[in-house]
């Protein structure tokens, strides 16, 4: 297996393409070349930061830091899930309870890879344990981040009409599940439009990356296919933890809505 080594020079190259989006930004005045060249700069140390750790830990190959590991990458996805919230929850669990869904669903799918299919030995391997938790991760954290914004929004937008289901006698379930049905979808659509475009429309970036190491075509199709049935499952069981958590706690056992539950609106 062999692949073509990058340079310093090559990136460099490759960074002119950024340079461009940066020079039409102030050309139409679009006032974004700050964010761009801030966003790259992110990109590049964090990248750079995350390969260091990742020779440091395949080298140790410990169960401990790999769990810490995989353990900062949740906490760090759970705080982008409660970001992208216009109306999260209040107090605790505007983190709590996306980050505790995208935790418990994400490790188990992955848990499952790597003891089923993949099987490494060890099983805990971080070359293998990581690179999965981290595609797993981070699809699980838009399936929920979609799921749970569209939940809120949606609740606030058709209070009358839940409301009015609830006092003629409908339960919490029944009185907010068009909404539930809403978020449920927007949550998965994304996983659905990707498995639905890949291969023909575009090829992913896992198999892209195989392919350009010297892997057979052949092997990283059955691999591709394997990230995306775990992806699926991940995003599904996640989205939908979620999304049904945020709706009992947005209602209580009297069956009343409990839209103060929520923090005010971010301008």
């Amino acid at each position: 297996m062999s692949y073509i080594q990058l340079d310093v020079f090559d990136l460099a190259l490759a960074a002119l393409l950024v340079i461009l989006n940066g020079a039409l930004s102030i050309a139409l005045q679009l006032r974004l070349e700050r964010q761009l060249f801030i966003a790259t700069l992110r990109m590049i140390v964090q990248l750079f930061l995350v390969g260091l750790v990742l020779t440091t830990l395949f080298t140790l190959v410990s169960p401990g830091w790999t769990g810490l590991a995989a353990l900062a990458m949740v906490l760090f996805a759970g705080r982008e899930i409660m970001a992208r919230q216009d109306r999260p929850l209040a107090g605790l669990w505007s983190y709590g309870l996306g980050t505790g869904c995208m935790l418990v669903a994400a490790c188990l799918v992955t848990v499952f890879a790597l003891t089923t299919p993949v099987q490494p030995e060890p099983w805990y391997h971080p070359r293998y344990a990581l690179p999965l938790l981290g595609m797993i991760l981070g699809n699980t954290m838009t399936g929920i981040s979609l799921g749970l914004h569209t939940l809120t929004t949606g609740l606030v937008r058709d209070r009358v009409a839940v409301e009015a289901q609830l006092t003629l006698g409908a339960t919490r379930r029944v009185a907010m599940l068009p909404v539930t049905r809403a978020a449920l979808k927007s949550a998965l659509m994304p996983i659905v439009n990707a498995m639905a475009a890949t291969g023909l429309v575009a090829l992913p970036g896992m198999m892209t990356g195989q392919i350009l190491a010297g892997v057979a075509p052949g092997e990283a199709v059955k691999y591709q296919i394997l990230i995306m049935f775990l992806i699926a499952g991940g995003t599904g069981l996640g989205a939908t933890a979620a999304v049904l958590a945020c709706g009992l706690r947005l209602s209580d056992r009297r069956h009343r809505l409990r839209l103060d539950r929520l923090a005010p609106a971010r301008e």
